[in-house]
């Protein structure tokens, strides 16, 4: 799939770039995608979550009343669940949410999900850019220039130019990272990649 280079003012120029197909035109595996997906959330989460059960309850054990000719079931501790106050039964308790995914099987579900981009024709090619200080009208315009200001669009760089990390992180559905970073949620949580000219051979050293 071949693609023409945008400059940062929008225009065509004259080079275009082959997306090679060992990346960019595998046959989508849903699975691997789900997998990896699944794995990334998993990894989001802190774990940290925590009920106190009935046996860490600071509370009297004393019977709570005479245990027969009430009418209703004996009462032997305000820790019990029933009561307000009392522990939680079955509550959540601190864990670790991660598991193991093979590393081809991630490389497959990154491949698949930028597959999913190019057959979709959601991918755009940039000249390559920075800035001397952080500049956040600049890269406004570079975005509105390649008409991608009312979409979720996720910039690829090469390498990330702090000026330009800090010109984009307030700007509203614009992500921006470094090829090392790409993930498989990322790319299909976004509706526009935009690949940096020199980003694309290091997407390919990477999953290849």
């Amino acid at each position: 799939m071949e693609l023409k280079v945008h400059n940062t003012k929008g225009k065509e120029t004259a080079k275009s770039v082959t997306l090679p197909e060992s990346v960019f035109g595998v046959e989508p595996v849903d699975h691997a995608i789900y997998l990896d997906v699944k794995l990334y959330l998993a990894n989001q989460r802190q774990g940290t979550h925590k009920s106190k059960e009935r046996a860490e309850i600071s509370a009297t054990t004393k019977k709570l009343k005479r245990q027969k000719g009430t009418g209703g079931a004996r009462a032997g501790s305000k820790k019990s669940p029933l009561f307000v106050g009392g522990g939680r039964a079955f509550g959540p308790r601190p864990r670790n949410y991660t598991f193991k995914l093979n590393k081809k099987v991630k490389d497959l579900a990154r491949k698949s999900a930028l597959s999913y981009k190019a057959k979709e024709n959601n991918i755009t090619l940039v000249e390559s850019f920075t800035f001397d200080k952080p500049k956040t009208k600049e890269f406004i315009s570079i975005i509105d220039n390649l008409n991608l200001s009312a979409q979720k669009t996720l910039f690829i760089f090469d390498d990330i130019n702090k000026n330009v990390y800090l010109s984009s992180r307030n700007i509203q559905r614009v992500q921006v990272m470094a090829v090392s970073q790409l993930n498989t949620y990322d790319i299909l949580n976004a509706k526009k990649l935009v690949l940096v000219e020199g980003a694309i051979a290091n997407i390919e050293k990477m999953l290849n």
